[in-house]
């Protein structure tokens, strides 16, 4: 759908007030590329030339394109999957392989595809089935197979912390969702400034699990309401355009930017203490010992 330009010299005088941060900042890249919606061809090709080879070919044939199809299907969430992990520095691993599970049923879809061939023979199905396998892993790789976490910290709090930015990412996208049910472009970039915000309140925990306990509640409550007022906006701007319900919605975004940021602030500013505080213990320890620096 187009969408009308905004900026330095358009007309409208309500754009959503400039922020100093880099335009992509907090900018997230869709892992789902060319290759891989590439992969929806083949099943579809399979299908439609395996109407014209007899009942066996034909069964043959939609099984292979099944098969690819769901392989397509799966690789595009282990895609996402991977980008998840990839972005975070506490993060459990899938808990289903798609990717490898991808693999298998384009090895599977490959030979039923070529069973599926008057002169298909089943050795040569599982070669080509091998091969297929082989090469969907070489290009697009395995799943994330184990998890992994800060240093120093134990699988019961890094369990809790991954429990909590999953929970809080699952609002920021129902948040994307709803805004872009209003419509309005410079709106939904509004709603993904704060999203980089809150993101950054999820690293400094991932960082230091210690600061979840109080930063539990913007991840949860504070989410949980923002999403709410994301879809009542969302339902009142698309039907009446209100500028006061625009209005009211900015602000409050302004004020859970504000108090996330300050929330991030705080706990970088305890971690720097706790930092100071092991150096001087660390100073006269070595003291103590007669060390004394050059």
């Amino acid at each position: 759908m187009a969408q009308r330009y905004g900026g330095k010299y358009s007309p409208e005088t309500d754009d959503v007030a400039p922020t100093a941060k880099n335009s992509f900042d907090g900018a997230q890249v869709d892992p789902i590329g060319f290759a891989s919606n590439l992969l929806f061809v083949p099943p579809i090709l399979l299908f439609f030339l395996s109407l014209f080879k007899g009942p066996v070919g034909l069964g043959f044939g939609v099984l292979g394109a099944a098969l690819l199809g769901l392989g397509a299907w799966l690789l595009r969430d282990g895609l996402r999957a991977q980008a998840a992990y990839d972005a975070r520095k506490v993060a459990r691993r899938p808990a289903f392989p798609r990717k490898i599970a991808a693999a298998v049923l384009a090895a599977l879809g490959v030979g039923a595809g070529i069973l599926a061939q008057p002169d298909g023979g089943t050795l040569g199905a599982a070669l080509y089935g091998l091969v297929a396998g082989a090469l969907h892993l070489v290009a697009f790789g395995l799943d994330p197979l184990t998890s992994k976490g800060a240093p120093g910290v134990d699988d019961f709090q890094q369990s809790r912390v991954s429990r909590a930015v999953d929970e809080g990412e699952t609002y920021l996208a129902d948040m994307t969702r709803e805004i872009a049910r209003a419509n309005d472009r410079r709106m939904s970039a509004r709603v993904e400034r704060f999203q980089a915000t809150a993101r950054d309140l999820f690293r400094t925990v991932e960082e230091d699990p210690r600061d979840l306990t109080g930063a539990r509640k913007y991840m949860t409550v504070y989410l949980m309401g923002a999403r709410d007022a994301t879809a009542r906006f969302a339902n009142i701007y698309a039907r009446s355009r209100d500028a006061k319900a625009r209005e009211d919605y900015l602000a409050l975004l302004d004020d859970l930017e504000q108090n996330f940021a300050a929330r991030t602030r705080k706990m970088l500013l305890e971690d720097r203490s706790d930092l100071t505080i092991e150096i001087d213990v660390l100073r006269d320890r070595l003291k103590r010992e007669g060390v004394r620096p050059q």
